[in-house]
């Protein structure tokens, strides 16, 4: 009976102590386990030696500390705000400033320093929906271009430590030297579920406090990617030789060798924003290439007599290019072609096509593709967010993959005019491999125009 009515007691004076009391400012409690609410004066004093006594004498001590004057969470002192008037706080890392761009989200596990060195990110702000990014650092080999081309990246978790052999530099020290601002603890999901909605939405970060939501959410109205041309902003200048393949700690496809066997074939490759491996894959089955600017003139690569035609990735609007399209339709039936992203949107328009916008678009390393002729199905890596309209194709272009997710135009043939167009990036390797066979196929169109 006494130890009901002292256990009795004691859980009354617990509940009315409530949760406010355990985080008070004080230095030091004596409660049993489990914690007990905290008493005072003469009565707490029986009431702990009687417990004490019940428990055999043992009293177990816990400190409770003063409450904090700083919270110990990271400060949230930055903001996304979206065209639609949603406000997004996060804590800055990287870049300070404010930039507008389009926000989508990636759904890849892996490769986010390729991402951000990607040119077809120019004019977005990538969320990634892996929670965790920052934890293999940045190192020099898997930069895809020679600079940070996204205009923001939001993550969910910013890792503190870097565990990667190759690391150089941490991802908060690069976004610092490439001047790119970075969002952390933002709830990526809700983000993620927002934009798949409601579809890709424009939005300012910013790490400015004396801008108002108001004014951040007027800037966001004022912009759109639709109607902007950026090939020639991210394009190279001027035309230059390019000729260093996969190495051979890297190589993985066995017919590299078989084509270095044959003469080299020189290939012409419209820079639109052309990645790194997407070079490194040409040049590694033996093909001399020369990289040349977005506006080059399509007679000027028609004099240098190459052997083939590459239509690269890039970003922005397609239907902002029309001298793209024009140099396209002058070189199409002349040469064989290969494009691939950009360059298949581009060709799609030269065949006598149109692109339309996705509603928050591709971007992630596990869409997969099949490839209509023989039912194969490629995991593939994409990014873009445009889209080329099958049923304004004329007659005699065949739609040779299909994304299995939407159902949207993801390659096309167009045997007559001896070119070959796919949407995603072969050169990513997301399946790994299973996507590298377009290259062959490029190599094949040269080789038997050669014969």
């Amino acid at each position: 009976m006494k130890m009901h009515s002292l256990q009795t007691k004691l859980q009354g004076r617990s509940a009315a102590c409530g949760v406010a009391d355990l985080h008070a400012p004080c230095s030091r409690q004596v409660v049993l386990t489990p914690v007990a609410g905290r008493a005072s004066g003469r009565r707490a004093c029986e009431g702990f030696r009687s417990a004490a006594a019940l428990s055999g004498g043992r009293v177990r001590t816990v400190v409770v500390r003063a409450a904090a004057i700083t919270s110990p969470f990271p400060k949230k002192d930055a903001r996304l705000v979206l065209e639609n008037g949603s406000v997004w706080h996060a804590t800055s890392f990287g870049a300070s400033g404010t930039e507008i761009g389009e926000v989508v989200f990636n759904t890849s596990l892996s490769g986010y320093q390729e991402i951000m060195t990607d040119p077809s990110y120019k004019g977005q702000f990538v969320a990634f929906t892996c929670p965790h990014i920052g934890n293999v650092g940045i190192n020099n080999e898997d930069v895809e271009s020679t600079k940070c081309h996204l205009g923001a990246i939001i993550v969910r978790d910013l890792s503190i430590t870097v565990s990667n052999y190759r690391s150089k530099m941490t991802l908060d020290a690069y976004c610092k030297k490439e001047n790119v601002i970075g969002l952390a603890n933002l709830d990526t999901r809700a983000l993620t579920k927002v934009l798949r909605e409601t579809g890709c939405l424009v939005g300012v970060v910013t790490t400015d406090a004396s801008k108002s939501d108001e004014e951040l959410v007027n800037m966001a109205k004022s912009w759109t990617i639709v109607g902007k041309d950026l090939l020639s902003v991210v394009s190279c200048t001027e035309p230059y030789e390019w000729g260093k393949g996969t190495s051979d700690e890297w190589e993985f496809n066995g017919r590299v060798k078989l084509a270095k066997q044959h003469a080299p074939f020189h290939i012409v490759a419209y820079d639109f924003g052309i990645k790194t491996n997407i070079l490194r894959r040409l040049a590694s089955f033996g093909c001399r290439i020369t990289v040349v600017p977005a506006t080059y003139p399509a007679s000027e690569v028609l004099k240098m007599n190459p052997d083939g035609v590459f239509f690269s990735n890039g970003p922005g609007d397609p239907s902002a290019a029309p001298y793209a399209v024009e140099n396209a339709k002058a070189i199409l039936g002349k040469k064989p072609v290969f494009g691939i992203c950009m360059g298949h949107q581009v060709l799609g328009q030269a065949f006598g096509g149109k692109t339309f916008k996705l509603k928050f678009g591709h971007h992630g390393g596990n869409h997969p593709i099949r490839y209509m002729p023989t039912g194969r199905v490629e995991i593939s890596a994409q990014n873009h967010n445009f889209a080329v309209d099958p049923a304004t194709l004329p007659a005699g272009v065949e739609v040779t993959h299909v994304n299995l997710n939407d159902g949207t135009c993801a390659g096309m043939v167009y045997k007559d005019k001896k070119a070959m167009t796919i949407q995603y990036h072969p050169e990513a390797s997301p399946g790994p491999h299973d996507a590298d066979v377009c290259f062959e196929q490029f190599i094949d169109m040269m080789r038997a125009e050669r014969v």
